[in-house]
């Protein structure tokens, strides 16, 4: 009989993560897709990513994918932002006072992506008024995902 995931299962699974109707990766567990996608990131083991189903330490739509899917079973699902990062919302977007960025001796630029003590947030904008615009809504909030998901192994 062949195994199946279920709601217990520790899976280990190959993905590659893209937008739908699109061919850009923006994460994935394959280092040779990493590499010729420009998403290869050195400090990073590339190896089948390990769910402990139920744990919710990935997003509900990836989980929810897994569900039955058995082991070297392989397909490619659309996620939902409502069961991937959600929808951005104006609330997780703060005006910072600058000087808290040059005591950090931080010179901000937009674009930027920088730890605080609130997680990771986004430099949004660079004002004259004395304060630095951040986002701290997950960069793949709004958006639908694809994974192409491998199983490689269930336990």
């Amino acid at each position: 009989m062949t195994k199946q995931v279920k709601e217990t299962s520790v899976v280990h699974v190959h993905y590659i993560g893209s937008f739908p109707n699109s061919d850009e990766v923006f994460d994935t567990s394959r280092e040779e897709i990493a590499k010729e996608q420009g998403v290869f990131n050195e400090e990073r083991d590339y190896e089948p990513l390990e769910v402990e189903m139920g744990q919710k330490k990935v997003i509900p739509g990836f989980e929810n994918a897994l569900l039955g899917m058995e082991e070297g079973g392989r397909k490619t699902v659309e996620i939902p932002p409502e069961e991937a990062y959600g929808q951005p919302s104006d609330e997780r977007v703060v005006d910072v006072p600058s000087d808290q960025f040059s005591q950090a001796q931080i010179e901000p630029q937009v674009g930027m992506m920088i730890q605080t003590s609130n997680g990771l947030a986004t430099i949004v904008e660079v004002g004259d008024d004395k304060s630095v615009k951040l986002d701290f809504n997950h960069p793949l909030a709004g958006k639908t995902l694809q994974f192409d998901l491998e199983v490689v192994k269930i336990k």
